[in-house]
């Protein structure tokens, strides 16, 4: 039986084989959140660690990918992607049309939904916005990573989409030990 985390680690080992992608976002280089142990055996040089500034992450990412680059930009808590909406919604979501499809920069967004066990974080760690995420974006595909299962698939489908469109894809805190 496949694990949550195991899976998460597996995907993250797969993506950092291309080598156009590189990680980014808060504990990617240095332990911080649950996000961090899924990318241990990640060399550190395909790692950005940033300070809190989610708007400029997501606009870093955008950069990125139209630079050629595959950015998995992590958000360690869904609360904090609310951040990054402007760059989200108004740019990486919209520049295909913006631009009559010239630009056609490919993001992997991973966010997870904050755990409630052992500790329950709070309303503002913990909330799933999955919904609202499916009716804003018109462009990225939004993915709630529920199964272990479907994990390893839905990251290699991100990286190798034809269309080259961005994905979010959604953990859940809880699945990280659980499941």
């Amino acid at each position: 039986m496949k694990k949550y985390k195991d899976e998460l680690i597996r995907s993250m080992k797969y993506l950092s084989r291309d080598k156009r992608t590189i990680f980014l976002g808060q504990s990617v280089k240095y332990s911080g959140n649950a996000i961090f142990n899924t990318l241990r055996d990640i060399d550190d040089k395909k790692k950005i660690e940033l300070p809190v500034f989610e708007d400029v992450q997501m606009g870093l990412s955008t950069g990125l990918a139209l630079q050629g680059f595959i950015p998995i930009t992590c958000y360690p808590r869904f609360d904090f992607l609310i951040l990054a909406m402007n760059q989200l919604v108004n740019h990486l979501d919209k520049i295909r049309h913006m631009s009559f499809n010239e630009f056609k920069p490919r993001v992997i967004i991973r966010t997870s939904i904050g755990s409630k066990k052992p500790l329950d974080g709070g309303v503002q760690h913990t909330q799933n916005y999955t919904k609202m995420f499916k009716d804003i974006l018109t462009e990225i595909e939004v993915i709630n990573l529920v199964n272990p299962n479907q994990i390893f698939n839905e990251y290699k489908k991100a990286l190798k989409r034809k269309d080259s469109k961005s994905t979010l894809l959604i953990e859940n805190g809880d699945f990280y030990n659980s499941k």
